[in-house]
C-alpha cells in the first residue's frame, strides 16, 4: 500500500509539474509576443539602424538636390526633382517652382539649400516619415542681397523600386 500511495505521490507530482511548466511557458510566450507587438517595436525607426541610416541619408540628400536652384541651371533642379519626387510633393513642387523660375532670371536668383538634420519618426519597410531641419541661402547677383532662412519639414517617403521617393513635404 505505500508503494502504491508512493507511486501516485509521484505521479501526482510529475502531472502537477508539466501542468505548471506548460502554464508558466504559455504565459511567458504571450508575454513575449506582447512586447514585440507594441507600437515602438513595430516601429523600424527605433529597432532598424540600417534601413533608419537609408531613409536619413536619401531625404538629405534628395532635398539638397531639389531645393538647390541656380537660375543659370533650372533644368539640374527639374531633374533631380524628377528622380526624387512623386505624388503631391511633386505636385507641390511643381507650383513652387513656375514662381521660381519665373522670377529668378530678373533677379539672379541662387538658392543653396543645407540638411542640418533628418530624424525619422516612422518607419515600416515601405513607408517613412521624418522630420527635416534646413537652411536655405538665397542670393541675388543683380543686387548682392543674400539672405538665410531655417525651414523645418515633415517629409513622408515611400519605396519605390530599389530606393526611395519623396512623396509629400508639409512645412511646419
Amino acid at each position: 500500500m505505500t508503494k502504491v500511495r508512493s507511486v501516485i505521490q509521484t505521479r501526482t507530482t510529475v502531472y502537477v509539474l508539466a501542468l505548471l511548466l506548460a502554464v508558466g511557458g504559455g504565459y511567458g510566450f504571450w508575454q513575449s509576443y506582447q512586447l514585440r507587438s507594441t507600437p515602438s517595436a513595430e516601429n523600424l525607426a527605433v529597432v532598424d539602424a540600417s534601413l533608419t541610416a537609408e531613409v536619413r541619408s536619401f531625404v538629405s540628400q534628395g532635398l539638397t538636390r531639389v531645393l538647390t536652384f541656380d537660375w543659370q541651371d533650372p533644368a539640374a533642379t527639374t531633374a533631380a526633382a524628377d528622380q526624387v519626387l512623386d505624388d503631391k510633393a511633386r505636385s507641390d513642387y511643381d507650383e513652387l517652382f513656375t514662381t521660381l523660375e519665373a522670377r529668378a532670371p530678373g533677379q539672379q536668383l541662387t538658392l543653396t539649400a543645407v540638411v542640418q538634420s533628418v530624424a525619422v519618426k516612422e518607419l515600416e519597410t515601405d513607408r517613412a516619415v521624418a522630420l527635416v531641419f534646413l537652411d536655405q541661402t538665397s542670393q541675388r547677383a543683380s543686387d548682392q542681397q543674400a539672405s538665410i532662412a531655417a525651414a523645418q519639414l515633415s517629409v513622408t517617403a515611400e519605396r519605390s523600386g530599389s530606393g526611395w521617393v519623396i512623396t509629400e513635404l508639409q512645412p511646419l
